[in-house]
């Protein structure tokens, strides 16, 4: 077989047999991730996790716990027989602040590595560990600007992120097993801790106004809760976003309730029903400490981080927004060169747009033949929930919400249909009709070209004082039948102009 140049394993299927493994060997808990694929987007094909607490008790003994030592060493063995079952390579363990930290984590690492010699343990330094959650932040939020916290159940790493960039950095023995150790289980005390630590670290201040960035599992259980209580129309942590105040009436609640409290909330995580006031008390002094406006969650974090190390430096460049368009796609296009062509013939409807309505038209584009392969009767709902629920996009919300409201009505969704319930719910009333007014026209053109650019080219829209025209070139193919008028005609009411068409 002749060799794939590197354009051809973007392309085609062969990239598909890539994939790569790595263990987060946390101080809470231990889980595996199975990537596949080179993509600026992380795809998952396996994630497991089990709970070993590695770090509790440490603060006294200084070690890890045999009888843990001892759970590791089958999850780590079970996590190797996966990997190589799914030709995952390299496989490599992050082992973070518990086995950095205890006196005998060295000889834990020296232990499983002369078990499964396959497999690489990496030891990463305090330093280390706030670099790659940054980096995996970044991945998900590519313009990521204030502070970036990511709790763990041995640290805190605290990162200043600068409109994208990675700034000073900082960890802390502030986890949440360990924190919970240090206090004596005293919440008071527990604040006193945390609060020392932060004023020890003067780089935070400076992110007023700006974002906090939250990763970690007991901050990532503190969205869940906020999700199921307030009926947030989409079940998902990754860029979930709420307002300082809000954020400061969650972490009051969670620290000052008690365990039989927390039980009975919405959404609660069980496994971290001992952590979870820890990770408040810790979130509400952050809040004081960095005076930031807005939190926002992110699913990503070291794992996400090591991921984009591996990937070349060409994909790493790409917008995760275009490129999940496209790689969602891949295979299912009638004709790749059509989204280009769509986002030029439908420039004359936006010439207002900003650079990032852009970005989403684009987006959409790419997305727009999503639903070729569905049943015709469930077209619009599946695009939509695609858009709307895809993992691993490095997209907030409203860009879901925008893209599955347009694909949607490219489906020719109705507009009051009641799967759109989340989408209208998310988007103010100007960006619903933008991604209506999109949806109108991405159809109209599906319906003049039937995917095919060549015939795309043979019709042309220009607005006109008080008029939107449709210009269609004479014998290439397209014509103005009753199903184009009716849709010209409906994307001229949106716009509030009158519909003519003229042969060019």
């Amino acid at each position: 077989m002749d060799q794939l140049t590197q354009e051809d394993t973007r392309l085609g299927g062969a990239d598909q047999a890539i994939r790569r493994a790595v263990v987060d060997l946390g101080s809470n808990s231990v889980r595996l991730v199975v990537y596949e694929g080179n993509a600026r987007n992380p795809v998952q094909i396996f994630n497991e996790k089990a709970v070993l607490r590695l770090a509790k008790g440490m603060t006294k003994t200084g070690l890890l716990d045999p009888a843990t030592m001892d759970q590791a060493e089958t999850v780590l063995c079970r996590y190797a027989a996966i990997a190589r079952a799914m030709g995952a390579a390299p496989f490599e363990v992050l082992a973070t602040s518990a086995v950095r930290d205890a006196a005998n984590g060295g000889e834990f690492a020296r232990r499983m590595t002369a078990l499964v010699p396959d497999m690489r343990i990496n030891i990463l330094s305090g330093e280390q560990e706030a670099t790659l959650a940054a980096e995996g932040v970044l991945c998900g939020i590519p313009a990521a600007d204030g502070v970036l916290a990511d709790l763990g159940g041995g640290s805190l790493e605290l990162v200043r992120l600068e409109a994208g960039r990675i700034g000073p950095a900082a960890t802390l023995p502030v986890g949440v097993i360990r924190l919970a150790d240090r206090a004596g289980g005293d919440l008071l005390k527990a604040r006193s801790i945390v609060s020392a630590a932060l004023e020890d670290t003067p780089f935070i201040g400076a992110a007023g106004g700006r974002d906090l960035y939250l990763s970690g599992g007991g901050f990532r259980a503190l969205a869940r809760i906020h999700i199921a209580q307030t009926g947030y129309p989409l079940n998902m942590v990754h860029h979930y976003t709420i307002g300082r105040e809000e954020a400061r009436d969650l972490a009051g609640v969670v620290s000052e309730a008690g365990r039989k409290l927390i039980e009975r909330m919405p959404g609660v995580p069980r496994r971290r029903i001992e952590d979870l006031p820890y990770a408040a008390l810790i979130l509400r002094r952050l809040l004081r400490a960095t005076g930031v406006n807005r939190v926002v969650f992110s699913a990503n974090g070291l794992r996400e981080g090591w991921f984009a190390r591996q990937m070349p430096a060409d994909i790493r460049a790409e917008d995760p927004l275009l490129a999940a368009g496209r790689d969602l796609t891949r295979g299912i296009l009638r004709d790749p060169k059509l989204p280009p062509a769509l986002i030029n013939w439908t420039a004359p409807l936006f010439a207002s747009e900003t650079a990032a309505q852009r970005r989403l038209r684009e987006a959409a584009c790419w997305l727009s033949d999503i639903g070729s392969h569905e049943h015709p009767e469930y077209r619009a709902e599946q695009a939509f929930l695609r858009a709307l629920r895809q993992p691993g996009m490095g997209v907030d919300h409203h860009a879901r919400a925008f893209l599955g409201l347009t694909l949607a009505l490219r489906y020719e969704a109705s507009p009051d249909a009641a799967f759109l319930a989340p989408a209208r719910t998310l988007l103010d009333l100007q960006a619903a009709r933008r991604a209506e007014t999109l949806g109108v026209a991405l159809r109209l053109a599906y319906t003049l070209c039937a995917g095919t650019p060549q015939l795309l080219a043979g019709a042309q829209l220009a607005i006109a004082p008080g008029r939107l025209i449709l210009g269609l070139t004479e014998a290439v193919g397209v014509f103005a039948g009753d199903s184009v008028l009716r849709r010209l005609e409906r994307l001229a009411q949106m716009l509030g102009l009158e519909a003519e068409t003229e042969r060019w």
